[in-house]
């Protein structure tokens, strides 16, 4: 439990969201205490479209505002133009969950009494709570990153364990039914179903790749799954398709694309298995409790890795990882190499209770 502090109070706090799904997901444990902290405030959620799907459940959120930028909010103008729109919403704190400039500057126009977010970007003289953030806290887990600021601002009093805190994402009933219905018309309804997200948004230095993820569908498939999903923005087809062209045994049905992001989440909550990059839907998918092995390269399991009760990371230490470039800066994506199929094999063997210990 996250004790609140007694001299805090709030009845209408507009939360601004992170940009990416899995950064929105870590964000989770903080919408968690600051639903603990005020059970009686609304909790409005300022968000990009893509994202507010992870926020859509959640049972203390009363409201999802979008930012829609590109589009009408893009632009200086059309972030005085968002500030003008929640003028009137009767906001008495804002919690800046993103760290850019351009989020205090929309807090503060839009006149809320009470701006709280961490002191970056040159944003601090917009914040009422501009709260220092040190190297000691940029290297904490990224749930633990966003707790700190509430306890910094004297929202929470407890200190966030440096490994972090594992976020609950919960799915919306209308996308669920969704999912429902979409596994019944593909005869997918009760199948035993391995799921996969061979790209990453950041860049292809998070890529296992996708023949490997191939190799190991077929590996899978052999010891009883029955279907494959593959999950992946329009950006990422080329990498889904791939899997599917590869695959010799498993049979599978690509969603790259196809899919809203709450669409994408109802249909993670039903696998029975996930492997994936070092993603959104990772993080996603082991806040919903799916059996998760993550193939981590370039980036650090410490700071970004995935937090659930069944999750396993596959990774080899190599002299240059993590970089955390998303392009490889050797050439040889020597990080995942060294990665076989039988190590991701042999890690959802582990997971799921069959086999030895896992690798990495």
């Amino acid at each position: 439990m996250i004790r609140s502090s007694s001299n805090t109070k709030a009845k209408r706090v507009l939360i601004r969201a992170t940009n990416w799904v899995g950064d929105a997901v870590m964000t989770l444990p903080a919408v968690d205490a600051m639903a603990e902290a005020w059970p009686d405030a609304e909790l409005h959620v300022l968000a990009k479209p893509w994202v507010g799907a992870v926020y859509q459940g959640h049972p203390a959120v009363r409201r999802i505002v979008a930012v829609e930028e590109p589009g009408r909010h893009q632009g200086w103008k059309g972030r005085l133009g968002l500030a003008a729109e929640l003028r009137g919403g009767g906001y008495d704190m804002a919690v800046l969950l993103q760290n850019a400039f351009g989020a205090a500057l929309v807090a503060w126009a839009a006149r809320i009494p009470r701006r709280i977010g961490y002191s970056r970007d040159g944003r601090g003289l917009l914040l009422t709570s501009a709260v220092p953030c040190g190297p000691d806290v940029r290297a904490v887990h990224e749930t633990s990153y966003y707790l700190h600021m509430l306890r910094g601002a004297g929202l929470t009093m407890d200190p966030p364990p440096d490994e972090g805190v594992a976020p609950v994402l919960r799915i919306g009933q209308e996308d669920r039914a969704w999912a429902g219905e979409f596994l019944a018309q593909n005869n997918l309804d009760g199948k035993k179903l391995l799921g996969i997200a061979p790209g990453a948004a950041f860049g292809p230095a998070k890529c296992w790749p996708a023949e490997r993820y191939a190799q190991t569908a077929d590996m899978l498939c052999a010891e009883g799954y029955e279907h494959v999903l593959l999950f992946g923005s329009k950006g990422e087809a080329e990498a889904t398709r791939a899997v599917s062209r590869d695959a010799t045994e498993a049979r599978c049905l690509d969603l790259a694309g196809g899919t809203g992001l709450g669409q994408a989440l109802a249909l993670l909550e039903r696998l029975d298995l996930f492997l994936t990059n070092d993603s959104g839907l990772m993080h996603a998918a082991a806040a919903l409790g799916v059996p998760t092995v993550a193939v981590f390269g370039s980036t650090n399991p410490t700071t970004t890795g995935p937090l659930g009760p069944r999750v396993a990371i596959v990774r080899k230490p190599v002299d240059c990882a993590p970089c955390k470039k998303p392009q490889c800066p050797t050439g040889d994506m020597r990080c995942f190499s060294v990665i076989s199929p039988d190590d991701v094999f042999a890690a959802a063997l582990a997971l799921t209770g069959r086999g030895g210990k896992a690798d990495g």
